[in-house]
């Protein structure tokens, strides 16, 4: 089945921001050379600016016009020490802030209690949904599955704040964490969340921490739009 015409409008758009076509400044055509470009109605026409607007490409000035942003992609440190995100992208000038999607009691499935060494008889866990915002914009959609114990004692402020952080001030020390990159394509939830077309590519930082005596208390995996945030990590030889 053919996408609507207005995703259509604007992934077209969408690749003449990528490809540098139009450069971030630059005025988007305006409501009437698009509706003669595509044959389509007004209304049509301002979904299609909408779907950029949602996604951080454009925004829209009263009486002026649409005007490409200028994209500015945040890098998270993966490196030691331990860098938490708020605090990395802090330190880059970028706002963050976060929506609690899901927070609630499940049963763990085969990988997550594999994972966090659980027991089929005894593999209830948190489940969370978050969706991270930079400076406004959607860039990730973290999933993280919490030993029952930890959700239960820091819900209220796990709805509210990044999971680390939470854990580290209420006591809690996150002494190690083991993570892997790898790539999926968003379903329909998480592109609705960032604002991609169904199937867009999606990084995905897949990762468990460690507490004292390499004890795992946290699972998860947060799948980002590759134009808003990377990762970055440092390798040095050991010395001898």
């Amino acid at each position: 089945m053919q996408p609507p015409l207005h995703l259509l409008i604007s992934e077209k758009l969408r690749a003449q921001i990528s490809n540098g076509e139009i450069q971030p400044g630059e005025q988007l055509p305006s409501e009437h050379q698009l509706m003669s470009e595509f044959a389509v109605s007004r209304i049509t026409v301002r979904r299609a600016i909408a779907n950029l607007v949602n996604q951080g490409l454009v925004v829209s000035q009263r009486g002026k016009g649409v005007f490409v942003k200028k994209q500015r992609k945040i890098t998270y440190s993966l490196s030691s020490p331990l860098i938490f995100f708020e605090e990395d992208v802090a330190r880059q000038g970028v706002t963050s802030s976060l929506q609690n999607l899901v927070f609630k009691w499940v049963t763990a499935p085969p990988d997550v209690q594999k994972n966090l060494q659980l027991s089929p008889k005894n593999s209830a866990v948190y489940l969370q949904k978050k969706l991270l915002l930079l400076d406004d914009t959607p860039a990730a959609v973290d999933v993280t599955y919490i030993l029952p114990h930890l959700g239960e004692a820091f819900a209220d402020d796990l709805q509210r704040r990044m999971t680390f952080p939470t854990l580290e001030q209420n006591g809690v020390a996150i002494e190690r964490i083991e993570a892997t990159l790898e790539c999926t394509h968003a379903d329909r939830e998480t592109s609705h969340y960032l604002n991609v077309p169904l199937g867009n590519p999606l990084l995905v930082y897949c990762y468990t921490a460690y507490t004292h005596n390499d004890k795992p208390i946290v699972w998860g995996e947060a799948l980002s739009r590759g134009d808003c945030l990377g990762y970055s990590v440092v390798l040095t030889k050991n010395s001898r």
